[in-house]
């Protein structure tokens, strides 16, 4: 899922942006130059994003450009970010997720006898028959 959300960016009286999302509440983040804030105002709105998506939370609707004015700061400007949330979820999602299965009980028997965590060894096999290297 790709999104689009507007950012204000303020310069620093020391040095570097800081970054602010209107529409994503609390979600600030800053840069030494405007180069590390653009990747940090992506870092940032991401992982708001997966927290709020791993929380069952609606994502907040984009304001647009047009209406978002950056205010406190003198020379602030506003901003488009773009945030591809299913490659960041599969660098940093780690939400667990409940599923139920079947197998026969033989199996299950010998399994608990040797410790085996049915987790794990459900994640490798999904890894390995998906082609997931990690």
């Amino acid at each position: 899922m790709k999104l689009i959300y507007p950012a204000c960016f303020y310069p620093c009286e020391e040095g570097g942006y800081t970054v602010v999302f209107t529409d994503l509440p609390g979600c600030v983040t800053e840069g030494d130059t405007l180069t590390v804030a653009m990747e940090m105002a992506v870092d940032a709105a991401s992982g708001w994003l997966l927290t709020s998506v791993e929380e069952n939370n609606q994502l907040p609707k984009a304001t647009n450009i047009k209406n978002v004015i950056p205010d406190e700061y003198e020379n602030g400007f506003v901003t488009l970010i773009g945030v591809d949330l299913d490659e960041y979820s599969q660098k940093h999602g780690n939400k667990a997720i409940k599923k139920t299965l079947t197998i026969p009980a033989w199996l299950n028997t010998i399994a608990e006898v040797n410790n085996v965590n049915f987790s794990q060894v459900l994640q490798n096999a999904l890894k390995d028959q998906l082609g997931i290297n990690s």
